[in-house]
Formats: structure tokens, sequence, C-alpha cells
């Protein structure tokens, strides 16, 4: 911001899952790089994850701030202390948790009718729909949010305006996205569950999503021009020219502990990974985490650790915690066929919080297993390692999309069912130890292909630092949002007087 403008104010209201909430964070650091204040209102247990880096970062004079609510829990029943998503002991407890989700708007209202100085824009994440209300009380525009790139929410919106997810087709039978920049096929058995009839209560939820979508003043994207030029022009001309790619924001983060403790305190210690890490040659390992999300049954789990011993590659396998039958099937056998032991020489086991920008980031890392979430995904290209799809739910199949056919930075394990979250044991095993070890060999040997494979990553990685450096296109990005923010608040100001 210039000299003259006046110190803006932002709100930040994260989704309460992890894949949500870390590049809310970020965010709030990158505004408040540019000398705006910004507050994270966020729920007491999630403000713990986060409140290290934001520390840090209030530590070194970024105007950052927490606003902590309280989550009802006990109101809807959940046990003390379920407020993300990740945390939740099973799927049945979602009903609660939105319904908590909601009651929180009367909390942030009370809050925001007190604070100062007064906020000037509400940044939402798009599954939080309540907070249409909140912007609209206090007569600042409400910028949403979304995690994931331009290329999968211009899949979403053609299909949805086409009306293709309704339509009669195939569910297995690839159908054509309409009026794509390129020709884009996909099954409708892979479409997002947004695009899919469920129950009425959800269908409600989904209405209400579509519709603060259709009313937020922009959108912010995490991810840059450069990576997918003809779908971000696409995006932002159906958004009316307010949409801003900002990304990567995980870059905002400098500092070592920060990228350990980025979304919450790892389960191991920086420095023992790091270590292990030092031991193995450049571009030997590979990395492998599907996600705070996923809970794949036992006889997958057990499937993917018999595929990694048996590919005779490095690897460092991030491994769910939880009370759950199949999570304890799964130490069983662990512990019974003797894994960690027989592979301790070849293999690192972390089981719960991995810091995985940290991992990503060190030259021994040479292959990425993921789930692709957009969050590691772009973390994987920001730090140019080529990746091995395992896509699950939500949009993960069209970010799969955009990494082996549109990026051509990575391969098909051979994923070819829509796993829907909480419904993981009705799919059983989706893939089998051979695919998965024939995708492991295929990354991780060595050849003239991903030698290749590996320059185009590592050339995107850059790509992306020089977006967020002064005059990079997301620098730039970010700038014209806070001026556009300033001129709305201008214009407000010159109609009071």
């Amino acid at each position: 911001m210039a000299s003259s403008d006046p110190q803006l104010h932002f709100i930040l209201v994260p989704f309460m899952a992890q894949g949500h909430m870390i590049p809310m964070v970020d965010i709030a650091k990158l505004l408040a790089s540019q000398g705006a204040i910004a507050t994270i209102a966020i729920t007491q247990h999630n403000a713990l994850r986060h409140k290290a880096i934001i520390d840090r970062a209030m530590a070194s004079g970024l105007p950052v701030r927490l606003l902590q609510l309280r989550f009802p829990s006990q109101e809807v029943g959940l046990p003390e202390g379920c407020e993300s998503v990740d945390t939740l002991p099973s799927p049945d407890y979602s009903p609660g948790f939105f319904a908590g989700n909601e009651l929180l708007g009367g909390q942030l209202e009370e809050s925001l009718a007190e604070i100062e100085p007064k906020p000037d824009c509400l940044i939402s994440d798009a599954f939080i729909p309540w907070t249409v209300g909140v912007a609209s009380k206090f007569q600042i525009p409400r910028v949403i949010f979304h995690g994931t790139c331009c290329f999968s929410l211009l899949c979403i919106d053609m299909i949805r305006l086409s009306g293709l997810h309704e339509s009669a087709d195939s569910s297995d039978e690839p159908v054509l996205i309409p009026n794509m920049p390129r020709p884009i096929q996909i099954t409708k058995d892979k479409f997002p569950a947004t695009l899919k009839k469920s129950n009425p209560a959800i269908d409600a939820f989904i209405k209400k999503v579509r519709e603060g979508e259709e009313s937020a003043y922009g959108v912010l994207i995490n991810s840059f021009e450069e990576l997918e030029p003809e779908y971000v022009e696409r995006f932002r001309e159906a958004r009316r020219g307010k949409a801003w790619c900002i990304g990567s924001v995980s870059l905002c983060h400098k500092d070592e502990m920060d990228l350990a403790e980025r979304g919450n305190k790892a389960s191991i210690e920086k420095n023992q990974c790091l270590k292990w890490l030092d031991s193995r040659e450049p571009n030997s390992v590979l990395y492998v985490c599907l996600g705070s999300l996923t809970r794949l049954i036992a006889a997958q789990l057990i499937e993917l650790g018999t595929a990694l011993e048996a590919s005779e590659h490095p690897f460092i396998w991030v491994i769910r915690e939880g009370e759950s039958k199949q999570t304890l099937e799964f130490e069983n056998w662990l512990s019974r066929e003797g894994f960690e032991e027989r592979n301790k020489d070849r293999g690192l086991l972390i089981k719960g919080w991995a810091p995985q920008m940290l991992i990503l980031s060190h030259q021994a890392i040479g292959g990425f297993l993921t789930h692709c979430g957009w969050n590691s995904t772009f973390e994987a290209l920001g730090a140019g390692v080529p990746m091995i799809t395992w896509p699950l739910f939500g949009e993960q199949f069209f970010n799969e999309k955009v990494i082996v056919d549109i990026l051509k930075v990575g391969y098909r394990v051979g994923v070819d069912v829509y796993v829907e979250w909480g419904q993981e044991e009705r799919f059983g095993v989706v893939v089998k130890r051979e695919e998965i070890e024939r995708g492991v060999r295929k990354l991780m040997d060595k050849s003239e292909e991903n030698e290749e494979m590996r320059m185009r990553a590592k050339e995107f990685g850059e790509m992306g630092r020089r977006a967020m450096e002064s005059g990079g296109s997301s620098h730039l990005n970010l700038s014209h949002f806070i001026q556009d923010i300033v001129n709305q608040v201008r214009e407000k100001a010159a109609l009071i007087q």
C-alpha cells in the first residue's frame, strides 16, 4: 500500500480443515507484509495449531492478529477439542461439526462490532457461506478463498453451467467438459461430490456455498498465472475480472521453524528428519503422504507398504494416527510383520503430522506420492518435485489432470475409483501392490524421461518463486487486490461524507 493509503484491516475466516486453514494463515502473513492488519478468526483448539507461526510473525513486527472463537462442541454433541474435520473421530460426526460452524456467526458478529480498527474486508473460505450475512451487516466486501487451482475451478463451473452433471451419460464413460480452452475429458463418476446429488442437508449446504460464490465481491486463488495461463484468463473473465492469483502463498515462510511447524507441530523432530535426509543421495527418496483427511483401510495401507518395500527405493511415509479399527489393524500388521525394523535403513515412518515443506525442499527428495490435494500439489511444484498421483475425492481427479496431462510432471498410479470420504471401507482396496510398485519404479528409476520430467518440475518451481518476488505476477496481483479494497474504502467514505 502507498503511504497515503489507509491501513486496511482484513478479517480472515478459514474453514476448519487443515488444508483450508494453512493457506489462510499464509495469506494473513502476505497481507501483513504489505502493511495491512490481518486478523484470523479461528476457534481455540485450531489457534493452538498455528500459534507458534503467528507468534513469530507478530514478533517480527507483522500486524497479524488472532481472534479466538469458542466452538460450541457441547451444544452440537461433539467431543471437546473436535474443532477440525481431521480431528473428528469418524465422519458420523460431520453433521454436528457443520452445525457448530454455523453457530460461530453470532460470535464473530459480536467480536467485529467491538474490534478496532473496524474491518474493511472479509476473506472467507468458500465453504463458509454464513459469512455472507456477516459481511452484509458490516457493509464490507466479502472475498472468497478457493484452495484449488483455476483449472479445477473452471472445470467445475463449466460442468455445472452446462448441466453435464445432470445428464444421463454413463458414469464410467469419458465425457467432454464444454467450453474449456482445450479438450478435457473425464468420467462422471470422478466429478467432485459438490456436483453429485446427496442427502437433502448436504444438497442445501452446497446450494448456499454456490450462492455465496455468486454474491462474492471477488476470489483469491492459490496459483500463479504462468502455471495455467489459459485457465486463469478464462476463470478471471467468468468472475468479471475480480479474481487474483496470489500463489504460491506457502512461499511467505522463510524461517526454517515456520517450515517445520506449518499447520501443526510435527510428529518428528526437525533435526531427526533432516539428519535422515542428509544421509541420502540427491533425488533418491520418495515422499509418501496422502493428506490429513484420508482414511485408507488397513488392507490398502498394507498393499502400499508392501509395494514401497518391494520397490527398493528409500522412502518417507506419513501415516495417519487415530484409534479407528482400521488404524489399529494396520498398526498390528506393522508390528507383526516387523516392517519398520526390516526397513529401518531404507524407510522412515512418520506417524502423525509431518513437516511437509521442509521435507519436499530437501535435495534428497526425488518424488512425491500424493493424493493430489492442491496444497500438496502446489508445494511439490514449488520444490520442483515430480509426482505419482493417487486422487481420492473432492476435485483431486481434476488436479491429477493438471499434474499428468497439462504440466506433465507426474505419473498416474492407476486409481480409477472416486472414494467417497468416510466410505472407505465400502470401496475396499482400490490400488493393488503391483500397480503401486510399478508407479514408484516408473518415477524413481533413472531414465531420460524422468530427468526431463524432473527438469520441468524444477522450472515450474522457479516460475513460482519469481511470481512471488517483487514485480512478479502474484506479487503484483496481491498489490492490485489490496488497491482494489483501498478504492472500495475510499468510495464508501465519500458516500458517508
